[in-house]
């Protein structure tokens, strides 16, 4: 935390958090940030690790439509599930029968807040089951305050390139753009399409876009 609170001290962004290993010094195995963009849609834009199951559960929430992240974000609180397998499944009736096939057994997200309005989610994924303790749970809230400062800088300075932050469906919002094109219809209509596609071949949204921007989906209107 002190090292968080230097960072944002000294004018840095979330580039200053790439050596901490912050998922681990609070008992979990994956950090995820997500930001609301322009479109209304939530981004991943920070994970740690950098690579590993998080970008995937982000993905499938995503695609799907539900789950920890997106709840915390529409309802503006803290999301807890120590026990993804005893989790009653109306919660979530899509992602959960989807995060049985990855490492994550338990959950904690919550809103990022800024100048009073919500403007993304922190969330962290542990393999085994079980709650945080108490102790964790505050430290969990303490890094999503040290982390706020440092995000909003990232974001201030996302144009230059050197924010710190890292668009992990870029891929996806090219393919929603180029599929737009192509079908003539907007780009929210292409990105909903691409991921009932997704949805419907059981496989995930980066791979569906791959699949655009390298000519194997039909541009067809009738097809996709």
């Amino acid at each position: 935390m002190a090292h968080l609170h230097r960072a944002a001290a000294d004018g840095q962004h979330l580039g200053a958090t790439a050596s901490l290993r912050i998922a681990v010094l609070l008992g979990l195995d994956v950090l995820t940030i997500d930001l609301i963009n322009g479109a209304g849609t939530l981004e991943l834009v920070w994970c740690d690790p950098a690579e590993g199951s998080g970008p995937e559960l982000d993905d499938l929430q995503f695609t799907l439509g539900d789950g920890p992240t997106l709840e915390a974000v529409q309802h503006g609180y803290t999301v807890t599930e120590p026990d993804l397998v005893a989790t009653d499944q109306a919660r979530w009736p899509l992602f959960l029968p989807a995060a049985m096939q990855s490492p994550a057994r338990a959950v904690i997200a919550a809103p990022l807040r800024a100048r009073g309005r919500t403007v993304g989610a922190l969330t962290g994924y542990r393999a085994t089951s079980g709650a945080m303790t108490s102790s964790q749970a505050r430290d969990f809230h303490r890094v999503r305050q040290g982390l706020l400062p440092l995000l909003l800088r990232s974001a201030q300075n996302s144009a230059t390139g050197d924010s710190g932050l890292r668009r992990y469906r870029e891929e996806v919002q090219q393919a929603a753009a180029f599929l737009a094109a192509g079908l003539a219809i907007p780009p929210e209509q292409a990105l909903a399409r691409l991921r009932a596609r997704a949805f419907c071949h059981d496989r995930s949204l980066t791979d569906m876009a791959r699949d655009a921007l390298t000519h194997r989906l039909r541009l067809d209107d009738h097809n996709f």
